[in-house]
């Protein structure tokens, strides 16, 4: 894993919380499958995105380049809705 267990705890939380009224219980199998997805989801992304970035032939990815892999990726993209 590349974030800390307790950061994406907390983070996992505080968005389940926002979003609704409810509170949530979960278990230690529930928060890691959670951050494994979330963790691949942003590798596939920043792969991508850094992709764009040599494309246009900088080696500094910018935010444009997120954006743009974000767009290529389309409507039906978890990261999108």
């Amino acid at each position: 894993m590349i974030m800390p267990r307790a950061c994406f705890n907390r983070l996992l939380r505080t968005v389940c919380d926002e979003q609704s009224d409810k509170s949530y219980r979960w278990t230690s199998d529930a928060v890691t499958v959670m951050q494994a997805a979330a963790e691949d989801y942003l590798v596939g992304l920043f792969e991508d995105s850094y992709l764009c970035s040599i494309h246009c032939k900088r080696m500094t990815l910018m935010s444009k380049d997120l954006q743009l892999a974000r767009r290529i990726r389309g409507l039906n993209d978890p990261g999108n809705r």
